[in-house]
């Protein structure tokens, strides 16, 4: 878990009631000093990089072309764009800088993706940081610092095992955003469970067109599959759709409305038929909470039952591991019934990967690049990363690029507006609108 969310809007991500996972303080603060290490390891490549261009700048990196920022893991809006350097001849070359939240790192989604210390120092090694003067990218092999990170994290690496409130074995371990990276569990702590447990649940972060798009197109790659999909849906989410409400009005939605709710019902299926896509069996949760009225609830489970989707409420909330057995159920009835396969070879072109994300997952009736990204994708294939799969960069708010579109918006056209390599996590990042 990051700090930022935890004293955000958001909150903790360990769950809550009787469906979380324990020491629940504990994980949502310092746990196991995981993110601080990533912290610590991030700001020592800023920190060389810097200090090799005060040195002389051998590598000959161009200050202007600086990719790599600095992290921090905590909301701070005013370090967002900032001015480093400064303090005379002792103080460096003067530059603009940023600072991203850790969970936004992209050590983060290295972590995510090794499958061992030795991919994980291999993938450090080719992370982009500057651009040379020549327009070639400059990483931390080049600067000698390859090994220094990886010491960092090297206990880090180790997966964090923790138990729900019924005493079953959780991990939790890695946690790149799933807006702006692949947004799951890390693979080692996947492998780990898969080979202790007959089923493992993972999650993959917000809607169908971001996790589970990128679970399948990035993650299962690496090796990890899925045998069936869950996607969880709620009243008030499918209310919101179908009230084609933006921004969210929440007294509005205190307000039983069933017809808005099956109105609604349209982008829950969407989301289904996204994971369906990949060829993975897929059901339909609904979670329930306290002040849901039946009347939606059963509107929400008929409309989607009559969809053909399977179906099933989840009081996990309130009753533990008893208030989903019928989900539980159908998960296992239909576990290993399909046959994955990712949506695009990996070896297409870059712009071919993206219009596939936006035209079969998105729906969206085309692409457009503004703002030099045509210019980027030629970079980065040019640099040798076109054959890494597509990590598009996307508001979770909307199977669009514009958080006020609800429902499944027709017509649209995408916008990338930049195109950048995560040569270390493994993946191109795209991206998209604000």
């Amino acid at each position: 878990p990051s700090l930022g969310p935890v004293f955000g809007i958001k909150g903790g991500a360990a769950g809550g009631g009787y469906s979380q996972v324990l020491p629940m303080d504990a994980i949502n603060l310092h746990f196991t000093g995981d993110i601080h290490a990533l912290t610590a390891a991030h700001n020592l490549l800023a920190a060389a990089l810097d200090n090799h261009l005060h040195q002389g700048n051998d590598a000959e990196v161009d200050a202007r072309r600086v990719e790599w920022p600095r992290a921090l893991d905590v909301n701070d809006r005013a370090l967002r764009e900032t001015v480093v350097g400064l303090g005379g001849t002792t103080g460096g070359v003067p530059r603009e800088d940023e600072y991203v939240i850790t969970a936004a790192s992209e050590l983060m989604a290295v972590l995510g993706l090794a499958s061992d210390l030795g991919d994980l120092k291999d993938r450090i090694a080719r992370i982009v940081l500057a651009v040379d003067a020549d327009g070639e990218p400059v990483t931390p092999d080049d600067l000698g610092v390859t090994g220094a990170a990886a010491a960092l994290l090297r206990d880090a690496f180790r997966p964090n095992l923790v138990q729900t409130v019924e005493g079953v074995p959780a991990f939790v371990h890695g946690g790149p955003f799933a807006n702006i990276a692949h947004g799951t569990n890390t693979l080692v702590a996947d492998r780990v469970g898969g080979a202790l447990a007959d089923y493992l649940v993972t999650e993959a972060g917000f809607g169908a067109d971001l996790g589970a798009e990128k679970f399948g197109n990035i993650v299962a790659r690496e090796g990890v599959v899925p045998d069936v999909a869950v996607v969880v849906a709620t009243v008030r989410g499918a209310k919101r759709h179908g009230l084609e409400m933006w921004p969210t009005d929440f007294d509005a939605l205190g307000s039983p409305d069933p017809d808005a709710v099956r109105a609604g019902v349209d982008n829950v299926e969407k989301h289904v038929s996204i994971a369906e896509s990949f060829g993975v069996p897929t059901v339909a949760a609904i979670n329930v909470f306290a002040d849901d009225a039946e009347a939606e609830l059963a509107a929400l489970e008929a409309e989607l039952a009559d969809r053909g989707v399977p179906v099933a409420r989840s009081t996990a909330h309130r009753d533990g591991g008893a208030g989903a057995t019928e989900l539980a159920e159908l998960v296992r009835e239909r576990a290993g019934t399909g046959s994955f396969e990712p949506l695009y070879d990996a070896d297409a072109p870059i712009r071919e990967k993206i219009e596939t994300v936006a035209r079969e997952v998105y729906g969206a009736a085309g692409v457009e690049y503004v703002d030099g990204a045509a210019d980027d994708v030629e970079r980065v294939e040019r640099w040798g990363y076109g054959d890494l799969p597509v990590c598009l960069s996307k508001t979770p708010y909307s199977l669009s690029d514009d958080a006020a579109l609800a429902g499944v918006p027709e017509g649209w056209t995408l916008t990338v507006r930049e195109v950048t390599p995560s040569a270390g996590a493994g993946f191109v990042v795209a991206k998209t609108a604000d």
